[in-house]
């Protein structure tokens, strides 16, 4: 009998194992593959992401890999550019780079093991999931090797074909993109050639950005990747078959302009549909969806693995406490009241996106252009970070300034503040409260360079309290504002019903 059972071992459901087993909680991992996917298919994660690996004890193991990057490049039809979310020279609130590419086979090898260190993990590779079922205390999976296992909780970190979700019968909503493309994968031993574009910033650095090409003949995105690995994703027009498109001739002909005279290696060609899909439920019972299972986002910001180490980022520290019978079983409830919103808004922005990438008719396009260019006047750029909004439901009080944002993470000397506070529950705080199942943390002890000091005075406040998910719960002013708020905190965890958190 385990305490989690998690279906599936990609980079979500290993992240998983790693923050839980971090925990002592006793976890079961199952995953039908013995080994990781040769092939990369992710290549982009951020510095939230990097933040997390941090909080899980694997930043060691995978930051080495990492190519930090400097955001994304929107070209229009004339080859000048109409929308910038560059990186460069912006604030760095995690200290970590705002955003990284990596090849997903060592990622993935990296997640898997770090989890001989947890005793008790187990992990069983290539054993299928056959099914399950529930009597609402123990959840009992059916595998293909004919065993069974039971768990208390299990989390479905199984993909976008999810036999999870299928077996529960969940729908998905469907935003209304789909999108042919053809992804192909290449090793480059020397620098991507680009047609003539205008209009760059001159800090932008076309090797080291998301280059997207919405050019109404292809639209085309170019990604950097870690070492020489490169990507290119083409969209496939009206007419064209998906197997004749993957032919070495084809793809051959796709990327001569940017290789051209360029010793390269196309290692995979391969399409598929860009989608915008939600889970109409992510709890049913005591099985969880997350990752792909739960959502899957068309990669034009580069989120979609972003958005499933959130979600297990938000559900471990929730199973934590009512595991331990610190919580009841309610506070799971607001695993879906907190990220739907958050995912929908992100996935919209991206089905935006893809609805403007993808205009094939010219007129249409040239009137894109003009209108974005027209929108960008003497507006700050923005960074794909920006699209992440705060939590605004849930385990978070919101009507007080701040609240549900990303707590910034700066360095403390010559770390970095999770690595000297901790993690759980964090108050920050210069009045000297009871710890009441919090770590107390006066600002002014930490040698960061004012800056905690200056995002509490940003919002006029001198008490922040931080989830161990990093997203602040709330904020608060005078020592009986702090103590009311840890007291709100410990109310909301103890037993609040889900429709008094939705009010």
């Amino acid at each position: 009998m385990f305490d989690v059972a998690i279906i599936g071992c990609g980079p979500v459901g290993a992240f998983a194992a790693n923050l839980l087993g971090k925990s002592g909680l006793s976890v079961l991992v199952i995953e039908q593959e013995a080994h990781p996917y040769p092939l990369p298919r992710a290549v982009h994660l951020d510095h939230e992401m990097m933040r997390l690996f941090q909080s899980a004890g694997v930043i060691d193991r995978v930051a080495a890999d990492m190519r930090d990057t400097e955001g994304h490049l929107h070209v229009g039809a004339d080859h000048g550019v109409i929308r910038y979310m560059g990186t460069v020279g912006r604030a760095r609130p995690y200290s970590w780079s705002n955003d990284y590419f990596f090849y997903q086979p060592e990622l993935e090898q990296h997640l898997r093991d770090a989890l001989d260190a947890y005793p008790r993990l187990s992990v069983r590779f290539g054993v299928g999931f056959e099914g399950l079922e529930q009597d609402g205390e123990t959840v009992t999976l059916r595998l293909a090797d004919g065993d069974r296992a039971q768990a208390r909780y299990v989390i479905a970190c199984d993909g976008a074909r999810s036999a999870v979700r299928k077996a529960l019968g969940i729908r998905l909503d469907d935003l209304d993109f789909e999108e042919p493309w053809l992804v192909v994968d290449a090793e480059v031993d020397g620098l991507v050639r680009f047609p003539d574009l205008w209009g760059v910033p001159p800090e932008a650095d076309l090797q080291k950005l998301s280059v997207m090409m919405c050019d109404p003949r292809r639209p085309a995105t170019i990604v950097p990747g870690r070492g020489n690995h490169r990507r290119w994703e083409f969209m496939l027009l009206p007419g064209e078959d998906d197997r004749a498109m993957m032919q070495p001739d084809k793809v051959a002909a796709l990327v001569e302009p940017y290789l051209s005279g360029v010793p390269h290696k196309v290692v995979r060609a391969a399409t598929y549909r860009f989608h915008g899909l939600i889970a109409e439920r992510w709890r049913q019972g005591g099985v969880f969806l997350a990752g792909d299972a739960a959502h899957q986002t068309p990669p034009f910001f580069g989120q979609g693995m972003c958005h499933g180490l959130r979600d297990v980022a938000n559900l471990a520290w929730k199973l934590e406490l009512v595991l331990s019978g610190r919580a009841p079983d309610a506070l799971l409830d607001t695993y879906q009241p907190e990220r739907d919103p958050h995912v929908r808004a992100v996935i919209s922005a991206a089905v935006g996106a893809g609805r403007y990438i993808c205009m094939l008719d010219a007129q249409a396009a040239a009137d894109r252009d003009s209108s974005m260019r027209e929108a960008a006047k003497g507006a700050q750029h923005g960074t794909a970070a920006d699209l992440i909004p705060p939590i605004a439901a849930g385990i978070v009080a919101t009507d007080t300034p701040g609240a549900g944002e990303r707590f910034i993470q700066p360095r403390v000397g010559d770390r970095l503040l999770d690595d000297v506070t901790g993690g759980g529950w964090r108050l920050f705080t210069r009045w000297p409260l009871a710890r009441d199942q919090v770590t107390l943390i006066d600002p002014a002890t930490l040698d960061d360079g004012g800056a905690i000091a200056a995002w509490l005075a940003a919002r006029d406040v001198d008490a922040v309290l931080v989830r161990p998910d990093h997203y602040v719960f709330g904020t608060s002013r005078g020592a009986q504002g702090a103590a009311d708020l840890v007291a709100r905190r410990n109310a909301l965890i103890a037993g609040t019903t889900p429709q008094e958190i939705a009010a």
